[in-house]
């Protein structure tokens, strides 16, 4: 991620190679995934000129995670297999501050989806929260528009962080300016590994406060319908929306302890367990989005008649 990986050069040995190959089909699979969302997003757009609320986040969710996927896979490409090209300024600090750009819209963007879901499907009899779900629909473009500000500002902290650090440690050779191994990354870069933690800290516990929230609201009808005998499709839907927020509970809090041990141990140079850590950050965006898609049952029905016409085209 953020992290910093060795500046030597790396032999491509078949620890490497397997590495790649499943950053790669990550990458690609979750750019895949993403993509048809926003696809699909994008010609409901067209037909209809307008968006509601829900799909204003997908669309910028979905765009964030393309870029986002794009951008990890060359930085882990160049940092495992042609390093010094990586290394070479500016092309180190450019590829670090838009990592971090799009991890923390991905990031802030799933949590704006995760406080929409709960203000729009949660029944709590409370002024401030009628207030809310009168006032989300307008809430949730400057929810949106503040995500990828505080994005950006983390984005030129990383950049300028990266350029003050290396730029007192540079060794010119032929081929340009090369930064040197030798780096004192707790002076340098532990200010930064916390203004990030900060950031990942705060979407983490909004997430948590939402899905609690929410979870507790669903349970709670849940009971009161098993309670009145009211077993119909509505129960049903409950279930369905409660496994889903639980199911994206479950892999944000890994995600998050994820890139809080990436950090750590990007601090004390342990890379091969940090690039297992990346494995599963990488995996994150697709994986989740695609429990999106079967959670809508527009994108649902989409995908499933997208899928019937591949597999006649592949006989």
């Amino acid at each position: 991620m953020e992290a910093c990986l060795s500046p030597e050069q790396f032999n491509v040995t078949s620890y490497t190679a397997t590495a790649v190959a499943i950053v790669t089909f990550e990458a690609f699979a979750g750019m895949w995934i993403n993509a048809f969302i926003v696809s699909v997003i994008c010609m409901t757009w067209i037909k209809r000129k307008t968006m509601n609320s829900n799909e204003k986040i997908l669309l910028v969710l979905g765009c964030s995670r393309i870029w986002f996927l794009c951008i990890s896979w060359v930085y882990c490409f160049l940092s495992l297999i042609y390093t010094n090209y990586l290394h070479v300024h500016p092309i180190f600090e450019l590829v670090g501050s838009a990592q971090s750009f799009l991890n923390c819209s991905n990031l802030w963007v799933s949590a704006c989806l995760c406080v929409f879901y709960c203000i729009k499907i949660a029944n709590f009899r409370n002024s401030f929260f009628f207030y809310l779900k009168g006032k989300i629909d307008r809430i949730v473009p400057w929810l949106l528009l503040g995500s990828v500000l505080f994005s950006l500002v983390m984005g030129i902290i990383v950049y300028d962080t990266i350029d003050k650090a290396f730029c007192k440690n540079l060794n010119f050779t032929s081929q340009g300016r090369i930064w040197k191994a030798s780096i004192s990354t707790e002076e340098h870069f532990f200010p930064r590994y916390f203004i990030i933690g900060f950031g990942y800290a705060i979407s983490f516990t909004a997430v948590i406060l939402s899905a609690f929230l929410l979870l507790f609201s669903l349970w709670r009808h849940k009971r009161n319908m098993q309670t009145n005998s009211m077993k119909d499709l509505s129960m049903d839907a409950h279930i369905k929306a409660m496994k889903s927020i639980l199911s994206f509970f479950i892999m944000y809090s890994i995600n998050f302890i994820c890139l809080i041990l990436t950090l750590i141990y990007s601090m004390k140079n342990e890379h091969a367990m940090m690039l297992l850590l990346l494995m599963y950050v990488y995996a994150f965006p697709g994986v989740h989005s695609l429990i999106l898609i079967f959670s809508n049952p527009k994108l649902e029905n989409t995908l499933l008649r997208i899928l019937p016409c591949r597999k006649l085209c592949m006989r």
